[in-house]
């Protein structure tokens, strides 16, 4: 298979599956959109496996650990074929972007990112609980900050303290996911708000169950709102620390995550009957603040 052609092959999925991963966006440097897209497909279709759908757990076990393989394969620069014409087009792409940016990594190679993301991808077929907010950070850790990160390498615009403030942004935009979803994921089975956070002010999960959303959920719920605030405050920066068209990319995202958070705090924190979203109309909000961007002092 023809380099060029596999990377095409992983825009297209890219562009189908388009979600906040900003592969299809015309802010991202042009050059590095095929290889964040090599990158997305990779993670979209193991996200996919670890799906709750109708795959048993061992079933969903078995699809990621061959995916880690087929990762070390790509890695060390053999691309096996599967037979499966998208599947192979998403190694042959990922072998030739993992050769380019190893040795512009900073703390982790790509390698390491990306099977941080399997890990990730892995616990969330059994794990549906958290005791404790370091659980959850790391969790995060795994399963978003190595997204910023790739991005930040493909577009060879990373440093240590660029690394770490994209850090503080990928888990404050997961975090805000979270909360964002929690009605859904409840209906689920999952709860991500960490349980001794739930304890601290004495919700009782047993409410969630009849529908009701309690004085002590909603202090629960602003508890991880504030922690949330504080890490996207402590990331803003890193819009800064970057050029070209990534900034405008990076100014966005973080809008739009402190966005959805202030709909949150706008609902009086009641995540259960609703899904605080953004729409239409604040688009030309977001859009006007992007442009009249500050730098932190």
């Amino acid at each position: 298979m023809v380099t060029a052609d596999a990377y095409a092959t992983c825009l297209r999925l890219a562009r189908s599956h388009y979600e906040n991963f900003p592969v299809a966006s015309w802010l991202m440097p042009k050059a590095a959109r095929p290889h964040i897209a090599a990158i997305y497909a990779f993670a979209r279709i193991a996200d996919d496996f670890a799906d709750e759908g109708t795959r048993l757990p061992t079933e969903r076990f078995a699809l990621l650990d061959d995916w880690q393989l087929r990762l070390n394969d790509a890695e060390a620069g053999r691309v096996v074929e599967s037979g499966t014409y998208e599947h192979d087009a998403v190694f042959v792409a990922l072998a030739d972007t993992l050769r380019l940016f190893r040795d512009d990594a900073v703390g982790a190679t790509p390698y390491m990112l990306l099977s941080d993301l399997l890990s990730a991808f892995r616990q969330d077929v059994t794990t549906t609980r958290y005791e404790t907010w370091t659980d959850v950070l790391d969790y995060c850790r795994r399963s978003a900050n190595p997204v910023g990160r790739l991005v930040l390498l493909v577009t060879r615009q990373s440093s240590p303290p660029a690394a770490a403030q994209s850090d503080a942004v990928c888990t404050a935009l997961q975090l805000t996911n979270f909360w964002q979803d929690f009605g859904v994921d409840w209906s689920r089975g999952r709860l991500y708000l960490p349980l001794e956070t739930v304890r601290r002010h004495g919700a009782d999960v047993a409410d969630l169950d009849r529908g009701v959303w309690s004085a002590e959920w909603r202090a629960a719920v602003r508890d991880v709102a504030e922690r949330t605030q504080s890490l996207f405050m402590e990331g803003r920066g890193v819009a800064d620390r970057v050029d070209g068209r990534l900034r405008w990319e990076l100014r966005a995202t973080w809008l739009g995550g402190v966005r959805i958070l202030d709909r949150i705090v706008e609902a009086d924190y009641d995540v259960l009957h609703a899904r605080p979203t953004l729409t239409r109309r604040d688009a030309p909000g977001l859009l006007l603040d992007t442009v009249t961007w500050r730098r932190q002092a």
